[in-house]
């Protein structure tokens, strides 16, 4: 892993003679370190977005994600969920890549216990519809109940399939859809201040649309697909675009990973 950008303020003058050869395979711990939630998501929620693209733009090919992924993007992508409280997700990303309930790692287990989290983040996922298999492991079979995020018009005969099932249905806005400022709020409120996001397209463009999208993390990947696939967010075309800047940017393979703060 070569490190591109700065993961702080340090830079390469600063850093001692002795240090380890930076084109090495990363630790857990250090690649943790280095995409650590900042000290005030501790008090108030923190939304992270975990996504992918290619060169030419595309977030998947044939709908999925994991053509354009690599060893070390799904090495970051365990990181950056064992970092996180809560995995907020679309229900169309739930059904196209087979979402299976987070599992706990024993080499996070000190960290997250340190940082007073369960042993596996929270899944919540984000549907109007509620179109859903809910006899998926997912919902059935989580170490933590998986949080089911939808509008107080939707289903009343879905919301109860989904508490049969094990799921907790939190209500997060008027119609049948979820609102996003109060999707973040109402995990906060649970205690889930570390949030992350992992799409689908939709739901980003919604967190982006709402302004409450406080960090990007974006591995470029060096392929191209041409084609019509999705962009990484979708939706409506916000009026002024929202700015971000790097925070840090690390090299494997050709992979760029990139982590963008909102300004």
């Amino acid at each position: 892993m070569r490190r591109l950008f700065p993961v702080t303020d340090m830079t390469a003058a600063d850093l001692p003679r002795d240090a380890p050869d930076p084109d090495r395979e990363w630790s857990f711990d250090e690649l943790a370190d280095a995409y650590a939630y900042p000290p005030e998501a501790e008090t108030v929620p923190w939304l992270r977005a975990n996504m992918v693209s290619s060169l030419d733009g595309a977030g998947q090919h044939d709908g999925r994600s994991q053509p354009l992924s690599s060893e070390t993007d799904m090495r970051i992508f365990g990181i950056l969920r064992a970092l996180a409280d809560v995995v907020v997700v679309g229900a169309e990303t739930v059904r196209l890549e087979g979402y299976r309930p987070a599992r706990a790692r024993e080499v996070f287990a000190e960290r997250r216990a340190a940082a007073g989290q369960g042993p596996a983040p929270v899944i919540a996922v984000v549907s109007a519809s509620l179109n859903l298999d809910f006899s998926l492991p997912l919902f059935t079979e989580p170490l933590v109940p998986t949080l089911v995020l939808t509008g107080a018009a939707s289903s009343p005969e879905r919301r109860a399939e989904a508490e049969r099932a094990g799921a907790e249905v939190v209500i997060a806005g008027d119609g049948p859809g979820v609102d996003p400022e109060r999707a973040v709020a109402a995990l906060a409120e649970r205690g889930l201040r570390r949030l992350l996001t992992e799409g689908g397209p939709r739901l980003l463009g919604q967190f982006v649309a709402a302004d409450v999208l406080d960090e990007l993390c974006l591995t470029v990947s060096p392929t191209m697909t041409a084609g019509t696939a999705q962009r990484i967010a979708g939706g409506p075309s916000v009026e002024v675009p929202k700015r971000f800047a790097v925070a840090s940017l690390l090299e494997q393979d050709g992979f760029l990973f990139t982590r963008y703060r909102r300004i």
